[in-house]
C-alpha cells in the first residue's frame, strides 16, 4: 500500500484517479451514442410522421400480397374504416394541441395520403359562402364526406419524394394533376413519370429516395412539420437512422407503422446543412464588461504559479 509522508494511506490519490477514469468512460459512452446527446435547438426539426389510414388495397393485401397487383386498386382511396381512423387521429391532434404547433403539412401525392392529410390536418366543414377554394371537394375519391375548408389550418404541399415504393403495383400509381387540382396544386408533374408498370424500385432505391427527402427537409424554414406518407417508404427510410442509438431505440425508430399511426421524432443537422440562426438564443454581454469565469483555466494556472 502506498503511503504519504505522515504514514497515512494515499487513498485520496487513488480515489481521484478512479474518478478521472470514470469520467473518461462516461464521456466515451456519450460520444458513442450510449448516453444522452446534446444539439443546438435551431439545428433540430420536429417531424410528425403519419402513415395513411386504411385503403381499399390494404384489406385484400393483408390476405394475399398478390392483391396489390389488382388494377382495381389504382391510386387506392380510403375505406369507411379508414375514415374512422382519420376522425380519431384528428381528434387526438386537436385535443393534444398539436394542430396549433404544425407549421407545414407535407403529403405524398396519392389519393389515400391526400385524404388522410386533409382529414387530419385540414380545416373544418366547407361552406359555399366562403370566398376561398375548399381543401377537398365533397365526395372526393368516393369518400362520402363533405367538402373540407382550407381555413384555420397549416399550408399543405404535395411532394413526390415521399411516395410509396414505386412501380408495378397499381395502388402506388397516382393520377394526373388535373384530377387533383382542387385538392393539391403543388404536384411536381402532370403525368406520373416515376411509376413503371414492369419495374419496381429496389429497397435500396427507396432508402436513397427517403434520405434525399430528409435532406430536402433542411431547405424548409419550418421547424415543426407533419408528413403523411406510406408504410414502405417510412420503413426503408427510417432503417437508415438510429445506428448510433441503443438497440431498443433503433427498433422504436424502425418498426412498421400501423394505419393512421402518428409518431413524432426529432431530426438533427449534424453536417451544418441548415443555415438558419437561432431566434431564441441571446448573445449576452449587453452592455459589455469583464466576464472571465471563475473556472477559467488561465486563472487556475496563475494561482498555481503564485502558490
Amino acid at each position: 500500500m502506498s503511503r504519504t509522508v505522515d504514514g497515512l494511506p494515499a487513498v485520496c490519490d487513488d480515489w481521484r484517479a478512479g474518478q478521472e477514469r470514470l469520467d473518461q468512460n462516461k464521456i466515451a459512452e456519450m460520444d458513442s451514442g450510449a448516453g444522452p446527446s446534446l444539439f443546438p435547438l435551431h439545428r433540430c426539426k420536429t417531424i410528425h410522421l403519419v402513415r395513411h389510414a386504411q385503403g381499399i388495397h390494404n384489406v385484400e393485401g393483408e390476405k394475399s400480397y398478390k392483391a396489390y397487383m389488382n388494377p382495381e386498386y389504382f391510386d387506392a382511396h380510403l375505406t369507411p374504416l379508414g375514415w374512422q381512423q382519420v376522425d380519431n387521429l384528428r381528434k387526438h391532434v386537436h385535443t393534444s394541441g398539436l394542430h396549433k404547433k404544425i407549421e407545414l403539412v407535407i403529403v405524398s401525392p396519392l389519393l389515400r395520403t391526400l385524404q388522410t392529410a386533409v382529414g387530419v390536418f385540414g380545416g373544418g366543414d366547407y361552406t359555399d359562402k366562403l370566398d376561398i377554394l375548399p381543401m377537398m371537394l365533397a365526395n372526393a375519391g368516393n369518400s362520402g364526406r363533405g367538402a373540407i375548408s382550407s381555413l384555420d389550418c397549416p399550408p399543405f404541399i404535395a411532394v413526390e419524394l415521399c411516395r410509396e415504393h414505386l412501380g408495378v403495383h397499381p395502388c402506388d400509381r397516382r393520377r394526373n394533376i388535373s384530377d387533383y387540382q382542387f385538392l393539391f396544386p403543388a404536384i411536381e408533374s402532370d403525368e406520373d413519370v416515376l411509376w413503371k408498370d414492369t419495374v419496381r424500385e429496389t429497397k435500396e432505391e427507396v432508402t436513397a429516395r427517403g434520405l434525399k427527402f430528409m435532406n430536402w427537409l433542411w431547405t424548409r424554414k419550418e421547424k415543426e412539420i407533419a408528413i403523411v406518407t406510406h408504410s414502405g417508404f417510412l420503413f426503408h427510410t427510417l432503417k437508415a437512422f438510429g445506428n448510433d442509438c441503443h438497440p431498443s431505440v433503433k427498433r422504436e425508430i424502425c418498426k412498421h407503422f400501423a394505419n393512421c399511426e402518428l409518431r413524432a421524432m426529432v431530426i438533427v443537422d449534424k453536417s451544418m446543412a441548415g443555415s438558419d440562426w437561432s431566434t431564441i438564443n441571446y448573445p449576452g454581454k449587453i452592455p459589455p464588461g469583464p466576464d472571465i469565469s471563475s473556472d477559467n483555466d488561465e486563472n487556475l494556472e496563475k494561482e498555481s504559479s503564485n502558490s
